[in-house]
This record gives structure tokens, sequence and C-alpha cells, in this order.
């Protein structure tokens, strides 16, 4: 008589025996997700930033005199979709802010000040292409005006609310 793989005799193993649990394991309690103090630095920089940020959109950038002496000035909105996105950012982080304020926080997966950070590195890298790419298309004669300046301001104090918050939520 031939056996075959397919028809040989198989053992049943016996049931693996399981260790009964006497008492459930504690675990340690999560920590809650901390909201940053109101009246902490990271939050009023944060505030004041945006702010200054959105509003500095609508500033002038760029600014010049034309050969028949007439001044002219180019707002931040005016210099094409850069300057549209640091408006944005602005008014983003200002959302973010409002919905903080009134009780709303974000996942767990996505901090705030982690969002803070990433928000004011665009605003900065979005001014800093403004500043030293200026538009040939206004006039030729054209220098930077303050806006640009307090945008580059206000966007660094972004970035650093981020940078406050992050530190002042380590033990």
């Amino acid at each position: 008589m031939r056996f075959f793989a397919h028809t040989a005799r198989v053992q049943t193993p016996e049931p693996a025996s399981r260790p009964l649990r006497t008492s459930p394991q504690q675990r340690p309690p999560r920590p809650e997700r901390a909201t940053p103090i109101v009246g902490s630095w990271g939050t009023r920089v944060a505030w004041v930033s945006a702010l200054v940020l959105t509003i500095s959109a609508f500033t002038d950038w760029y600014s010049g005199t034309l050969p028949n002496g007439i001044t002219l000035g180019v707002t931040g909105w005016h210099t094409g979709s850069l300057g549209k996105l640091v408006f944005f950012i602005g008014l983003a982080t200002l959302i973010l802010e409002g919905l903080r304020e009134a009780g709303i926080v974000l996942p767990a997966a996505v901090p705030d000040r982690l969002l803070l950070i990433a928000l004011g590195a665009l605003a900065v890298i979005f001014v800093l292409i403004r500043l030293f790419s200026v538009p040939d298309t206004y006039f030729v004669s054209t220098g930077r005006g303050i806006g640009i300046y307090i945008s580059l301001l206000a966007a660094l104090g972004l970035l650093g609310s981020g940078l406050l918050r992050t530190a002042e939520e380590l033990p």
C-alpha cells in the first residue's frame, strides 16, 4: 500500500491552553491634549502676527516714481498669486486661532503648533520671493515699500509663535 501526501493520516493537535487573565492590566492614563494658555506669549504672538499678515497684503509692497513725477504704489494683493497667498495664510491662521478660542481643537495627529510653524514658514518663503523678485510689469523705477517688510516681520512672528508654543508645551 502506498501513502501519498494527500492521503496520509494527519494527527490533530491538542488545543492550546490559554492562560486565564486574573485581573485586567492597568494602563497608564493617556495624557490629554494640552491647549495653550490663553495669556501665553505664543498665543498673543500668533494673534498679532496673523492679523498683521492679513492686513499687510493690502499695504504697499512696491513704490516708485514715474518720469513725470507721479508716485505710484503697488499693494501686495496686486503683485500676483504670492501676495494673495500671503493674505490667505494670515486669514487661515486667524480662523485657526478663532476656532481654538471657541474650544474646537484639531485632532492630536495635527498639533496646532506644527500647523503654525508650517503656515509661518510658507508665509516667510512667499514674502522672501517677492522681496528678492520685483515684478517688472508695473514701472521701471521700482523700490520696495514698507509693506513688504511689515509682511516679512509678521510672517517671522507667525513662525516664531509656533516655536514658542512648542517650547511652552515641553515638560
